[in-house]
């Protein structure tokens, strides 16, 4: 098992990664190369609904896109207490089958998942999940606290790699007002944590809908998240 000082360094190394693509890619290729695992799902996460969406899945057979992929994580139990909790979590057998949506129970080979939330600070931007396992892993709170920690490694990572990315559709207030609405934060929340106005809040939020050519917030945020502009 990676030890923490293991993790830390090869979550550096992506540092010098220039594409919104390949950085995914990576993130997922580093994490099958410290766990054990054989198989990884990305998955990016709102809050509003709810909503986790697929990215991309790597394995031995290679790289898959997923992105029909959508669902409410309230019908997987597993997942929405990994990101409730903000903790990796792990379940098997007769816990598997109970907490997973049925129509996700398609092979009679797999009765196990990990699911590792990434954090950034209080809030969760998606997750990676696993379902193929090397032969004789275990899955005990060590472990456990291990995938915890890359998950909230690759959080700030990926909003460092964020925060130096522009639209040049939105403005940085604007974009910055979308990405805490994908977080969950509320207009008071957003106004107290910015040091504005609830007014000033509302009117970044109607001008950053204007210009994406949505119809609400919910449609605004999924139109960055497609953009690559979130994660």
């Amino acid at each position: 098992m990676a030890s923490d000082y293991t993790i830390h360094e090869n979550v550096q190394k992506l540092s010098g990664i220039s594409s919104h693509e390949e950085q995914l890619y990576k993130i997922l290729e580093v994490y099958l190369e410290l766990f054990p695992v054989q198989d990884a799902y990305l998955f990016r996460y709102s809050p509003l609904g709810y909503l986790a969406e697929g990215i991309i899945l790597l394995s031995s057979t290679g790289l898959v896109h997923i992105r029909e992929i959508r669902d409410d994580i309230r019908s997987l139990s597993i997942v929405y207490s990994a990101i409730r909790e903000k903790k990796a979590k792990y379940c098997s057998g007769i816990e598997y089958l109970k907490q997973m949506s049925s129509r996700y129970i398609i092979s009679s080979s797999v009765n196990s998942m990990v699911v590792v939330p990434i954090c950034y600070g209080s809030s969760v931007i998606g997750y990676i999940c696993s379902t193929e396992f090397i032969k004789g892993a275990t899955f005990n709170d060590e472990v456990l606290s291990s995938f915890t920690l890359y998950g909230k490694l690759i959080g700030k990572f990926i909003e460092n790699f964020n925060g130096v990315k522009n639209s040049s559709l939105l403005s940085k207030r604007e974009l910055e007002v979308m990405r805490k609405i994908a977080w969950g934060e509320s207009t008071k929340e957003m106004a107290y944590s910015m040091d504005i106005s609830e007014f000033t809040v509302k009117q970044y939020v109607k001008s950053a809908i204007k210009k994406l050519g949505a119809t609400n917030r919910s449609h605004a945020v999924g139109e960055l998240f497609r953009q690559g502009i979130f994660p």
